[in-house]
């Protein structure tokens, strides 16, 4: 994409302050012909190059010029408009940073790439929690954002349930990274106090009260969050995820079984499943919470699904059917 080739050759004019065309040619894998067509699209969108013929010359930006937008791809500058997460950034206290960034994206790069950030904004958007999953109120998010960018120290009040209660325990904790999962914001942080330090996932909505200590912390050395992040949830699915059901579910349950179960355990059931006999039913090994739970999940899939195995299951269906006959029944 020409976009993108303007823009890494604008930054590579201003890591090398000066170059020839064969130079530049080979650093963009162009030919020189196509450097000078873009040296000459950069001048008429504004940025300053300058081109010195003869031996001892080359292609240099003007002396004291650089651009505001160190490192950034036109794929990046597209990214940076498309961003469909207002209200996360707002919550983080970014959104005036995500503003000001624009301001300086707009006002600094060549017309191809403004016309490419603007339509790639106008064609996508991100809308980050699922299907009647709402984003959870997090009243203490920003102090907990401030915490993680500051690296200080928090005490926190903590309701370890979901329900309204008293049960609410005060911890001191050092935030290392926050984490948005289908609407809801967790703040991964090593707890202190205790006899060893260990690394625990909190969820902000159920932070009560939020307080910094202005003391600082460091890091744990090689700490990476999203990979502690996959961990910690695969983790958290095999313990939740204890029993495992066989079924036969029909075509159109097929569709609708990641939006009664886990969703995560049913693309993993269906990626598995059996081959699809001649009305489209296929059997399926699907791991779930408990047999109880499973009984009250799949029932949404009506005549679309068949307990096999075990027969506690099938029995649990077969009530609820019962059940919901003879409430319905005229």
């Amino acid at each position: 994409m020409r976009a993108s080739r303007l823009m890494t050759l604008l930054f590579t004019l201003q890591r090398l302050r000066s170059a020839t065309a064969a130079q530049l040619a080979r650093e963009l894998e162009v030919s020189e012909r196509t450097v000078y067509r873009d040296i000459a699209a950069l001048t008429e969108a504004g940025v300053p190059v300058w081109t010195e013929p003869g031996r001892g010359g080359g292609i240099r930006l003007v002396d004291g010029w650089r651009t505001r937008l160190d490192g950034m791809t036109a794929q990046e500058a597209a990214a940076l408009f498309a961003v469909g997460a207002p209200q996360a950034l707002a919550e983080l206290g970014m959104s005036a940073a995500l503003a000001g960034a624009q301001a300086k994206l707009l006002a600094t790069l060549p017309a191809d790439l403004r016309e490419h950030a603007r339509t790639v904004a106008e064609r996508f958007h991100l809308d980050a929690p699922g299907w009647f999953h709402g984003s959870r109120a997090a009243p203490e998010l920003t102090t907990v954002a401030e915490a993680v960018w500051e690296q200080q120290r928090l005490r926190i009040g903590y309701r370890r349930n979901s329900r309204q209660g008293d049960d609410v325990v005060e911890r001191l904790i050092e935030p290392l990274g926050l984490v948005a999962k289908a609407g809801v914001w967790y703040v991964v942080a090593r707890s202190v106090g205790g006899r060893a330090p260990v690394i625990l996932t909190y969820r902000v909505d159920r932070i009560t009260t939020a307080e910094g200590t202005a003391e600082h912390f460091e890091r744990p050395d090689g700490f990476d969050l999203a990979e502690h992040w996959a961990e910690a949830a695969a983790r958290f699915e095999a313990q939740m995820l204890r029993a495992t059901v066989r079924l036969r579910v029909g075509p159109r349950g097929l569709k609708w079984l990641v939006h009664v179960t886990d969703a995560d355990a049913a693309v993993r059931a269906i990626a598995t499943a059996g081959p699809a006999d001649a009305d489209g039913w296929r059997e399926l090994q699907l791991d779930v919470e408990t047999v109880e739970i499973a009984g009250h999940e799949l029932v949404a899939l009506g005549d679309q699904v068949e307990a096999l195995e075990p027969p506690e299951l099938r029995a649990a269906l077969a009530a609820h059917g019962a059940a919901l006959v003879a409430r319905n029944t005229p």
